[in-house]
């Protein structure tokens, strides 16, 4: 619905209909395999990131566990990491699954990367819109893991 005409469909049922319809079922699928590929770096490189730095925080200030602004930021770094890492497959699987519309050919994942880096250059065409998800992304992150944190020793010391 992000790529098309307003008039193009009129709410997302309309969306699924329609694509399965003309498409077929397989086309709602397009960009599954990349998104699945970028959850791999994207959570590695979150998780080892914040447990590292909440690690050394450790090591080095002596206090065994961050307060909870600390906690936001070292997930926000691990966020920034995770996100920088895993986006060209991001912007690989964008296409993907807007081949169609866009006009572009539908492809593998591998044709699809190597026409991007042709069109748009490797910086430029892979990590095109990733300094608006640096706005976005790294707050969530630090919320979601200082959140995951604090609930997890709020429920350790209800259950001793």
């Amino acid at each position: 619905m992000a790529v098309t005409p307003k008039e193009m469909y009129s709410n997302i049922f309309h969306v699924f209909i329609r694509i399965s319809r003309e498409e077929g079922l397989k086309t709602l699928y397009h960009g599954f395999i990349p998104t699945v590929l970028g959850v791999i770096p994207y959570a590695g490189l979150s998780f080892f990131t914040y447990e590292t730095l909440k690690s050394l925080h450790r090591e080095y200030s002596g206090h065994r566990q961050p307060y909870p602004l600390e906690r936001m930021i070292f997930g926000a770094c691990a966020g920034l990491i995770g996100q920088s890492a895993s986006y060209p497959l991001d912007v690989v699987r964008r296409r993907m699954q807007t081949a169609g519309v866009t006009g572009h050919p539908r492809a593998s994942i591998a044709c699809t990367l190597r026409a991007i880096v042709r069109e748009e250059g490797a910086v430029r065409g892979l990590y095109k819109g990733l300094s608006m998800n640096w706005l976005k992304g790294p707050i969530a992150v630090g919320i979601s893991f200082t959140t995951f944190d604090l609930m997890q020793i709020l429920l350790r010391r209800l259950q001793s």
